[in-house]
């Protein structure tokens, strides 16, 4: 499994060919963040057999949909604008490409899982919960790529109430179908 710097080396690429604005604000690929060197949700989520076959593909859409997370909240990797409300727009830029790419790979029930990861995300943030978003991403790239599942639906159902065992849960449902495949 590629790392996550892989997985951000490969956007990067990918966004300059893209060309436009988006291109225009790309900052250097990451190379010596530590935290980084494991794989990312896109690697775990192309790593899963929903993906089999297409797994370059289900990454780099994954990485633009994360960036463009990461855009709207802050945090982003390789998409460097500095003005906020271009890198909202960006943001929105990234989820719009990375889910076309999904939708047209045919992958529905990929596309609403991701739509639950964008708004549960969202949800974390306006309650200031970054490792809840994360646990939101973990438990969303092992759907991709496994499945959902009971567990996750529950585990979304917590987090979307705001119970404060949301994020156990989904970190629980993200380790269940990835356990034996490791």
């Amino acid at each position: 499994m590629r790392s996550a710097r892989e997985g951000a080396a490969r956007l990067h690429t990918a966004l300059r060919a893209e060309g436009g604005t988006v291109a225009e604000v790309l900052g250097e690929a990451p190379d010596g963040e530590r935290a980084l060197a494991a794989p990312g949700p896109a690697q775990v989520a192309a790593a899963g057999p929903r993906a089999r076959g297409r797994e370059d593909e289900y990454e780099l859409l994954l990485e633009m949909i994360l960036e463009g997370s990461r855009l709207h909240y802050g945090q982003a990797l390789v998409v460097r604008p500095r003005d906020r409300d271009l890198a909202l727009l960006l943001g929105d830029q990234l989820y719009a490409l990375g889910l076309a790419r999904l939708a047209a790979l045919g992958d529905i029930a990929a596309v609403a899982e991701l739509a639950d990861v964008i708004s549960l995300v969202a949800q974390a943030h306006a309650a200031s919960d970054p490792r809840l978003a994360e646990a939101v991403w973990e438990a969303g790239a092992v759907a991709v790529g496994w499945g959902t599942s009971e567990r996750h639906a529950a585990a979304k159902a917590l987090a979307r109430r705001g119970d404060p065992g949301a994020e156990a849960a989904l970190r629980h449902a993200a380790a269940a179908p990835t356990r034996s495949a490791r």
